[in-house]
């Protein structure tokens, strides 16, 4: 039994919403809901949301789409790399997610808990 947090942060780095999904969701498959409402002029995702209906859903909303082609794509498209490096704002919450011992090993064994576990240190981590 294992989740996967899904989130987006602000350009602060603290978090504006997550999902709790199961371990094998892919990134992708929350992204549109992740994103949608949200007024952004940036929206900065890894290789694993490289796909183009997320990138036309992205430009639809007003956004620039900064996520790097994976290597396999016949037509690389470009991005701007300088954009890009504020990616590891999400990898910092993250880290700072784990700095928590019950959300990074997960002691709840019900998703409901667990959310609301997680909505508590994502309150915790706006506010300090």
């Amino acid at each position: 039994m294992s989740t996967k947090i899904h989130a987006v942060v602000d350009a602060l780095g603290n978090p504006l919403r997550w999902i709790l999904t199961g371990g094998q969701t892919a990134d992708i498959t929350q992204a549109p809901s992740l994103i949608e409402g949200l007024r952004a002029q940036v929206v900065v995702g890894d290789k694993g949301y490289d796909a183009d209906a997320l990138v036309a859903l992205i430009h639809a909303a007003g956004a620039q789409a900064v996520i790097p082609p994976r290597g396999n794509r016949k037509e690389q498209r470009a991005y701007d790399r300088h954009l890009y490096k504020d990616r590891n704002l999400v990898e910092r919450f993250f880290n700072r997610l784990k700095q928590f011992r019950r959300i990074a090993t997960r002691y709840d064994k019900l998703a409901n808990n667990f959310i609301s576990l997680l909505n508590l240190v994502c309150a915790y981590i706006w506010l300090a």
